[in-house]
């Protein structure tokens, strides 16, 4: 006898308006980088301002090429799990699963664990933090999410609007602040570098790398379609606004930094947002800093555990995951079993510190799938012409085969140059193969997962 499921309870409300998901798309991007990166990539682009602050735009237009390409498919199915879902349709279940398979158990669990870990690290500014206490503390984080996030889905919504306000807020604010403080500006600055050289080359490239990771997580809200109002309307919108609004972010953040210290400070600096406002506020000042990294930290997490989930009820719902993770709650019209499961696994990682090396072998095997989905939009323009489109991504072909070639571009390049962390990679994300293969045999034989 087949195990069936009441219908109901495998059904999302739409709760999520467009501003709840544009401050998904920023919430879950921002997280530490931008206190950081900018100084790698002026050092990476030979101090020359204009080169470092191209990079940051070329990234995030390549980010934007993907939002506009991500923002059609979501309009015209919008459906719980997004990315996944994209996938499956267009190049089958398998390969749909091994991106659930590795988001579950690494990408989205293992950069929640990290930014739970980070978050008790920049908390020892505040108080004394044992390594006993900071994994508590992890892990109590990683528990207070999830709690709210079981509770409801505007709860959830609820506090990333909040967070994401307040550090956007926090940065610009701070943006303009060493702006008109600062003096940086004044001396002897380079544009442009003197001439175009192999090695100027090399490093532009590895900055174009560093600064498309720190655009990476606005994807995460295409797993929420499913709970959006009005999708076909609100959602590439959302995307489109969400991804520009970063760009405009991270340029002003990376000209104020240089405004505050100067082209050498920036270059020589190890946490670049903190020591501009301590240049010119005070040390005292750079504590408002860390009280920033932790909201922005905070809400990121939030903003995985947020939506993530959806992935993984999307893949039980289709029969290839544990079936209990398909529920959805009757009171709280959540998925908390897969918001439950997926924060388990966060915080079994941040406690034992597992997540580190994880994270670092498989999270460029993401843009695999990144770039997977950018190309389902060929595969549903040939096999369904005539499904309505309520937003057709412009420029296209052109805008989605760029967003898949910057995609294939990092994997190739860690392929290239870090072969053997590449092949680490790609095993723990073909170990997903046997697990599909079992899931699908017990569906089909009506077993309960």
């Amino acid at each position: 006898m087949r195990h069936t499921v009441d219908p109901s309870t495998r059904t999302l409300d739409r709760t999520l308006g467009f501003t709840d998901l544009v401050l998904i798309v920023i919430g879950t991007v921002i997280g530490s980088g931008i206190f950081i990166v900018p100084a790698t990539v002026l050092r990476q682009s030979e101090g020359a301002l204009g080169t470092a602050i191209l990079v940051w735009l070329v990234a995030g237009v390549l980010s934007l090429l993907g939002a506009l390409t991500y923002g059609e498919l979501g309009a015209a199915n919008p459906d719980a799990g997004g990315l996944y879902v994209y996938i499956r349709d267009a190049f089958g279940p398998l390969p749909a699963f091994l991106y659930g398979w590795t988001t579950f158990f690494v990408i989205s669990t293992g950069s929640v664990a990290t930014l739970a870990v980070a978050f008790t690290g920049y908390l020892g500014q505040f108080m004394d933090v044992s390594p006993v206490m900071a994994k508590t503390i992890a892990v109590l984080v990683i528990a207070v999410i999830a709690g709210v996030n079981v509770r409801g889905t505007r709860q959830g919504a609820n506090v990333q609007n909040l967070s994401t306000a307040l550090k956007t807020v926090a940065i610009v604010g701070m943006s303009i602040a060493l702006l008109v403080r600062g003096h940086g500006f004044d001396g002897e600055l380079r544009v442009w570098p003197a001439a175009v050289t192999p090695s100027l080359l090399s490093g532009v490239g590895l900055a174009m790398i560093s600064v498309l990771w720190a655009y990476e997580g606005w994807q995460y809200v295409t797993f929420s379609a499913g709970e959006a109002r009005d999708p076909q309307r609100t959602f590439p919108r959302a995307l489109v606004i969400g991804t520009s609004v970063l760009i405009g972010i991270y340029l002003l953040a990376n000209v104020a930094y240089v405004a505050a210290l100067g082209p050498a400070g920036v270059e020589g600096s190890k946490r670049v947002a903190a020591d501009s406002v301590s240049a010119l506020f005070g040390p005292a000042a750079g504590k408002l800093i860390a009280a920033v990294i932790l909201v922005s930290m905070f809400s990121a997490a939030n903003g995985i555990i947020l939506t993530a989930p959806r992935l993984f009820f999307s893949m039980a719902r289709d029969g290839v995951f544990f079936q209990k993770l398909a529920e959805v709650h009757p009171r709280f019209r959540t998925p908390a079993f897969a918001i439950i499961a997926g924060s388990a696994w966060s915080a079994l990682l941040a406690a034992t510190g597992t997540f580190e090396q994880l994270l670092t072998y498989v999270v460029f095997s993401g843009w695999i799938f990144y770039g997977l989905g950018a190309m389902s939009i060929f595969v549903y323009r040939r096999r369904a012409p005539d499904m309505p489109r309520p937003f057709r991504v412009p420029g296209y072909p052109l805008t989605p085969i760029l967003f898949v070639a910057a995609s294939a571009a990092i994997v190739l390049n860690t392929m290239f140059t870090q072969p053997g962390r590449a092949l680490v990679g790609l095993a723990v994300v073909l170990a997903g193969i046997p697990a599909y293969i079992v899931w699908r045999r017990r569906a089909g034989r009506g077993v309960p997962s």
